[in-house]
């Protein structure tokens, strides 16, 4: 996690204003978390007789949005809040992104003026591409959904992608991973202002962690090689998961298997895959590790030996190494 509370809280003395920023083919999940977040917050705060949030969900014009999953949202007009203070932007991102940038000029100059207005603007997801956009991001560290570093990377080479981050500060400046951290980030947001208590009330109210264990690599690992030009090696990869028990998954042996030299399979499978076979065998390991630990009443010890790890030990650095947590805390967390 990159951020921490240093301070105590700045306790709100007066209701705050936090803006939701809404578009065609905005992510639901992504708009509404964070609002669920900000609401519980203030009607855990009203209860103690303190100003929480006032919050509206806004729009370059207002009217009705519709969200890329086809939901309708009413939005009032950015324009009426031209006069009033601002405290909080939270800007959504969407899976069409890119025709979503295409769209969003005017949107873009609001949110570059705003800058100065606003106490801190904040992005879920790949909203981060609306704050880069507006040049608000550039030379800082940012969080986007896994899916889409690579892109907000080629895009502005300025911003430095934190890839495992759920969510990122850098001064007023705040960006999640995809989806569901920016549930994560408001719960942060949260308590900076209100303070640790206020925001387990409201982490317990919607069932989540108020600091997950592990980074969002740990939702990714696999699916993320999947989006790989790695085809040409699916029947060995199928081998792989069947034998991951077996001590041969060595360079040598997996390289006698799709009858190649050692030295060029373990070049041509870095660049279709992107990782060493060493890796990937880790990889296949880790997660039929996981499955076993979600889905089977085995002990750590025993799905240590079946994943092929050898040991608990080996299997526990190796959950660390990738996902920064524990396997006894990943069970905790994720099993059925």
């Amino acid at each position: 996690m990159t951020y921490t509370p240093k301070k105590q809280p700045n306790r709100l003395q007066q209701p705050r204003t936090v803006l939701f920023v809404a578009f065609p083919d905005v992510g639901l999940l992504d708009l509404t978390g964070a609002q669920t977040v900000f609401w519980a917050a203030s009607k855990y705060m009203e209860q103690r007789g303190l100003p929480g949030y006032v919050r509206h969900t806004v729009s370059m014009d207002g009217g009705l949005i519709h969200s890329v999953e086809g939901v309708g949202v009413q939005t009032d007009a950015l324009r009426t809040f031209r006069n009033r203070a601002i405290d909080t932007i939270v800007v959504p991102g969407s899976p069409h992104i890119t025709d979503v940038l295409e769209h969003s000029t005017k949107l873009v100059g609001w949110l570059g003026r705003s800058a100065d207005k606003a106490r801190r603007i904040a992005s879920v997801c790949s909203g981060a591409f609306l704050l880069a956009q507006a040049g608000l991001l550039e030379g800082k560290r940012a969080a986007t959904h896994w899916a889409m570093c690579d892109m907000l990377e080629e895009r502005f080479p300025a911003i430095s992608i934190d890839r495992d981050a759920i969510f990122v500060q850098q001064g007023k400046m705040w960006t999640s991973a995809g989806v569901s951290a920016g549930i994560d980030l408001a719960l942060a947001m949260v308590e900076a202002d209100c303070g640790r208590d206020i925001a387990m009330k409201v982490a317990r109210e919607l069932v989540v962690f108020l600091k997950r264990p592990g980074g969002q690599s740990q939702f990714s690992v696999m699916l993320q090689s999947q989006t790989e030009d790695s085809a040409a090696f699916d029947s060995l990869h199928a081998w792989i998961t069947d034998n991951l028990d077996s001590e041969e998954l060595t360079v040598d042996f997996l390289a006698e298997k799709v009858n190649m030299s050692p030295r060029n399979f373990a070049r041509v499978y870095k660049q279709k895959t992107g990782r060493t076979p060493a890796k990937a065998v880790e990889i296949f390991r880790l997660e039929a590790a996981r499955r076993l630990l979600e889905e089977s009443g085995r002990n750590v010890e025993q799905i240590a030996r079946q994943c092929g790890f050898g040991d608990e030990e080996r299997m526990r650095i190796t959950f660390q190494r990738n996902l920064a947590v524990s396997p006894s805390d990943y069970r905790k967390r994720f099993a059925a």
